[in-house]
C-alpha cells in the first residue's frame, strides 16, 4: 500500500479545493499534492491552505504535477467538466469519460499502490468508469456514493423528531441521484423503530412526513446550486469522513459507491450501498434487509446506471 500520510487532490474546482482545504486541517496527513489543469489555480489554492496551517497540525500543501502522487496512499479525483447550456447526460458523460481516462492514466503511472475516491459526478457512472480503467482490484476504486445524501436525511429527520442527527441511523442508497431511495424500513433512533418514535413524537402518521424528508435529500442540490452556483460544504466534509476511515483503517460502516458483485442482484455497477471501509478501501458490501419495494426501487436504480453505461460504451 501507499503512503497513508500522503494524499492526492486532482482539480481543485470548488468540490476539490474545498475537500484540500477540509483535508489538510483535519490532521489526517502530513502532505498534500493538489493537481490541476490551471497550474496557477492549484498553486493559489496551496498557498491559501497553508497560510492557515498554523491554527491547524503540521501538513505541507503543494502545487504538483502527476508525478509528485509518487508514494500517496490516497489520490482523490475531482476532476471533471459541467454541463453545457443544451447540453444532454449522456454528451457530458462523454466529455468526463475523456477527462476521466487521461486522469486515471496518470495517477496510475505515479501511484498505483493507492485507493481511489472519485467524487467528480455522475460519480457512480465515473466510479465505474476509473474501475475499468485503473484496472484495480474492487475495492480500491470507491466513489463518494450516498454518504453525503445520508448525513443529508440524518440532518433533516433530526431537525423533524427533535433529536441529535448523530442518532438516527438510516441510509439512502442507490445512484447518487434521481433514483435513490431511503431505507425506511430498517431505520431506527438509536435502536428505537422509526414509526414507532415519529408517534413518541406526535407524528401519528409517519409515512406523508418521511416520503417529504426523502423528496428534499433527494433534490437537496438543486436550491443550493441555484442559490451559490454549486454545492462544496457538504461534499467536503462527507469526503472527510470517508477518507477518515479508509486511513485510520476503521472498518466504519458507510454508503460509498463501489463495483457491485451479486447483491440484490446487481452485477457490474458501482452503487452506493452500505460498505466496511477500510484501509484498502471497501472490504465488504452488506446486504441490509429491505423490503420488496425497496429492493425494487433499488433495482430499478441500478438499471438506470446499466443504461447510462451502455449508453457510453464504458
Amino acid at each position: 500500500m501507499g503512503n497513508m500520510q500522503k494524499c492526492g487532490v486532482i482539480g481543485v474546482g470548488f468540490v476539490g479545493a474545498t475537500c484540500a482545504y477540509t483535508l489538510a486541517v483535519s490532521g489526517l496527513f502530513s502532505e498534500m499534492v493538489l493537481v490541476d489543469m490551471n497550474a496557477k489555480k492549484a498553486e493559489s489554492e496551496a498557498a491559501d491552505i497553508n497560510h492557515g496551517v498554523a491554527f491547524a497540525k503540521p501538513c505541507l500543501v503543494r502545487a504538483g504535477s502527476y508525478a509528485d502522487l509518487t508514494g500517496c496512499g490516497l489520490v482523490i479525483i475531482a476532476a471533471g467538466a459541467n454541463q453545457k447550456p443544451g447540453e444532454t447526460r449522456i454528451e457530458l458523460l462523454g466529455r468526463n469519460q475523456a477527462i476521466l481516462s487521461s486522469v486515471v492514466g496518470q495517477v496510475m503511472q505515479a501511484a498505483q499502490d493507492a485507493v481511489l475516491l472519485i467524487v467528480s459526478n455522475p460519480v457512480d457512472v465515473l466510479t465505474c468508469m476509473a474501475h475499468r480503467l485503473s484496472g484495480l482490484p474492487a475495492g480500491r476504486v470507491i466513489g463518494s456514493g450516498t454518504v453525503l445524501d445520508t448525513a443529508r436525511l440524518k440532518y433533516l429527520l433530526g431537525q423533524r423528531l427533535g433529536v441529535d442527527g448523530r442518532n438516527v441511523h438510516a441510509f439512502i442508497i442507490g445512484e447518487h441521484g434521481d433514483s435513490e431511495l431511503a431505507v425506511w424500513s430498517s431505520a431506527n433512533i438509536s435502536g428505537v423503530d422509526l414509526d414507532d418514535y415519529c408517534r413518541i413524537t406526535g407524528v401519528d402518521n409517519p409515512k406523508p412526513v418521511l416520503h417529504a424528508i426523502y423528496e428534499s435529500v433527494r433534490d437537496a442540490a438543486y436550491p443550493i446550486i441555484e442559490g451559490k452556483g454549486a454545492t462544496y460544504y457538504g461534499i467536503g466534509m462527507a469526503v472527510r469522513r470517508i477518507v477518515e476511515a479508509v486511513v485510520r483503517d476503521e472498518h466504519s460502516v458507510l454508503p460509498v459507491s463501489s463495483m457491485i458483485s451479486g447483491h440484490y442482484g446487481i452485477d457490474g455497477i458501482c452503487l452506493g450501498l452500505p460498505s466496511i471501509v477500510g484501509r484498502r478501501g471497501v472490504e465488504a458490501v452488506l446486504d441490509i434487509p429491505l423490503s420488496s419495494e425497496e429492493l425494487a426501487r433499488l433495482q430499478t436504480s441500478a438499471s438506470k446506471m446499466r443504461e447510462l453505461i451502455d449508453q457510453i460504451g464504458s
